[in-house]
């Protein structure tokens, strides 16, 4: 992306919004703004959900983890509404964004193509957990508070826990499922762009106009009347060729962007049960575990919580034997002979708060350029609603994407492209 001074190209159409960036952010945003009416426009240099997205382990959080401490953090206070917006799209039946306004408020968007991996989460850990845990869910006032199974209830992988295991009503999504489900249903409005293929040009300290550089060299120039950069980590590359001149005003009021990274586990097993659930102690997400089958079928699980965050620092062969000792601590018999293992590194990229997770979804805006990011994949409703009322009515410009623009495909999961080994045999690729 460069920015040169000037105005639009000539005769370039207006547009409402240009997105940059195609993960959930983008994706949910740009549903969200086409619903009320607005024209808009997302371009990907390369997989739609690739980094972050893909990446993550898909779960729609409601900020009980955030209340381990016994207190209700901003983090948990701005998330708990989300598992149940998230469910009632997932239903087919999704939130209206903006109810007073009626059906020009638009809606969230039906994701009832997005597969489920598991409708709720369990929590376990080995002292006891229901009175402290429920305690805090009632206390914190938050809508998915645990429930305590049955002895019959808990999946036999679990039954050699000491202590409850509970229910959290937390879904569990395919975050690829995910973006095939917003990609088909925003299709038209999607264009595939090269590695440079956005030119910014500016007058007066607001973006006048873009011109678009598709992978086979074509060109399109379009005159939106807001951008905005929904890119994640690749945002921080976006903002720093935002040098624009002459617009002193603009470059100064832009945000930076933190990185806070894990290092991921990932395993796979033909007697690995499916599982999605957390382990914790103390105050501590000690691991979480969500799981999937890969292209041949096989059950892979996705292991993170503190595991990962610890893991920053390790190579992946002492990563993998800490996983396999914290596996079969946090769930007493569990059999992970014959099982290859694989990690993965994803960075949780962010507006800056001093290194510290932030609380809520983070949006700024310095004149027509708005930079968001979701923090967590629960909060990207709440970006996109802000992001909305930013962007303000539709201007009625008939804008029509080019159709045989090339259109960006979905990126693979993890397991279908990291390096796989067992705990006897060297490096190999995946199958």
């Amino acid at each position: 992306m460069n920015a040169s001074a000037g105005p639009s190209p000539p005769d370039a159409p207006a547009l409402d919004v240009l997105l940059v960036g195609g993960g959930v952010a983008g994706l949910w945003a740009l549903d969200v703004l086409t619903s009320r009416g607005l024209s808009c426009l997302l371009v990907e240099r390369g997989e739609l959900g690739a980094g972050q997205t893909v990446a993550s382990q898909g779960i729609v959080h409601g900020g009980l983890k955030y209340t381990l401490t016994g207190l209700l953090t901003g983090s948990a206070k701005n998330i708990r509404e989300m598992p149940g917006l998230w469910r009632r799209c997932v239903a087919g039946n999704p939130d209206p964004v903006f109810p007073h306004e009626g059906p020009a408020g638009g809606s969230h968007p039906d994701l009832s193509e997005t597969p489920v991996r598991a409708p709720h989460c369990l929590l376990w850990r080995s002292e006891s957990l229901t009175g402290r845990l429920g305690m805090i869910g009632a206390k914190a006032g938050l809508r998915v508070a645990p429930t305590a199974l049955a002895a019959d209830e808990i999946p036999p992988v679990l039954r050699g826990v000491k202590g409850p295991v509970c229910r959290l009503d937390e879904q569990v999504l395919s975050p690829a499922g995910l973006v095939a489900n917003l990609r088909r249903r925003n299709l038209d409005r999607l264009l595939q762009i090269a590695d440079d293929g956005v030119a910014v040009h500016t007058a007066g300290g607001q973006i006048t106009g873009v011109t678009l550089t598709a992978p086979d060299g074509r060109t399109l120039a379009v005159a939106p009347r807001h951008v905005a950069l929904t890119a994640g980590a690749g945002n921080a590359g976006l903002l720093e060729s935002l040098d624009l001149p002459g617009a002193e005003r603009l470059a100064g009021a832009l945000p930076t962007m933190q990185r806070r990274p894990l290092h991921m586990v990932l395993v796979r097993g033909e007697r690995l049960p499916p599982l999605s659930g957390h382990c914790v102690d103390g105050a501590k997400t000690r691991v979480t575990i969500t799981s999937d089958r890969d292209s041949s079928g096989r059950v892979v699980w996705q292991v993170g919580g503190q595991l990962a965050e610890d893991g920053v620092n390790l190579d992946p062969e002492p990563l993998i034997a800490r996983a396999e000792r914290e596996l079969t601590e946090a769930i007493p018999g569990l059999d992970l002979s014959g099982c290859d293992w694989a990690t993965y590194r994803v960075d949780r990229a962010e507006g800056h708060a001093g290194g510290q997770r932030p609380e809520d979804a983070q949006l700024y805006t310095a004149g027509n350029l708005h930079v968001g990011w979701p923090t967590k994949l629960a909060l990207a409703p709440v970006l996109a609603a802000r992001l909305a009322i930013a962007a303000g009515a539709a201007s009625g410009s008939s804008f029509v994407p080019p159709a045989d623009w090339p259109r960006p495909p979905v990126a693979a999961p993890p397991w279908e492209r990291c390096e796989w080994r067992s705990r006897q045999e060297p490096l190999r690729r995946a199958a």
